[in-house]
């Protein structure tokens, strides 16, 4: 049994019901810093309730290359692997530990359920669905309009945000692998967003110095 104590990143979205029946049915499971959590073509039979840490959803082009789709943080699920549960269809993503991180995993046999019957579990559910949705807006309007220093520096303020940290501990071949470029691109770009005082450049950490 999960103690209780675990879910309180939830309290504010679930009744008793939900959070006793996640206790009694849920799987706690750890991961470290760049483990795959979900993975493409994977037959997903669960979905993660996110505890500590974050996790980057990725998409994968015809060549393998990868675009960072949107993060996870403590509080959240993916809203991909729960239409793959739902469907019953492969994973069209891939879920990475962008930090040493714990979810708990739902079964999707109670996730169905949960659904059917309890209101705050659909409400969560749904409201899942609207932040991943919008966030995957943000990213193609980030694609379609926004030149790549422009990327690089909105993507380095959200992972600011996202860890509550001004420091990030990433390397540039990280970096260029989320944004879908190269790495000389990103490490003179960086080079670029120092010289104007955005950041700090560090031994594979980066400091951002102006929000």
């Amino acid at each position: 049994m999960i103690s209780k104590e675990l879910l309180q990143p939830f309290r504010y979205n679930f009744d008793n019901t939900i959070i006793d029946s996640i206790s009694k049915l849920g799987v706690l499971k750890s991961y470290n810093k760049h483990d795959i959590i979900i993975d493409i073509g994977q037959d997903l039979k669960f979905t993660p309730l996110l505890i500590r840490g974050s996790i980057k959803v990725m998409r994968e082009d015809n060549y393998g290359d990868e675009l960072l789709l949107y993060m996870l943080e403590t509080g959240d699920t993916c809203a991909m692997s729960l239409t793959c549960c739902m469907a019953k269809s492969a994973s069209k993503i891939r879920a990475i530990a962008d930090e040493d991180t714990t979810v708990i995993m739902i079964p999707v046999e109670y996730m169905q359920h949960w659904y059917n019957t309890n209101e705050s579990w659909r409400n969560f559910i749904l409201q899942s669905y609207q932040i991943r949705f919008d966030e995957m807006l943000e990213t193609i309007d980030a694609l379609a309009f926004m030149k790549m220093d422009e990327r690089l520096f909105k993507y380095l303020t959200d992972k600011s945000k996202l860890s509550a940290s001004t420091t990030l501990e990433t390397t540039h071949q990280e970096i260029a692998e989320d944004l879908h470029t190269s790495r000389v691109v990103i490490s003179r770009l960086l080079k670029q967003l120092e010289q104007e005082q955005k950041i700090k450049l560090g031994r594979s950490q980066i400091t951002v110095l102006d929000f």
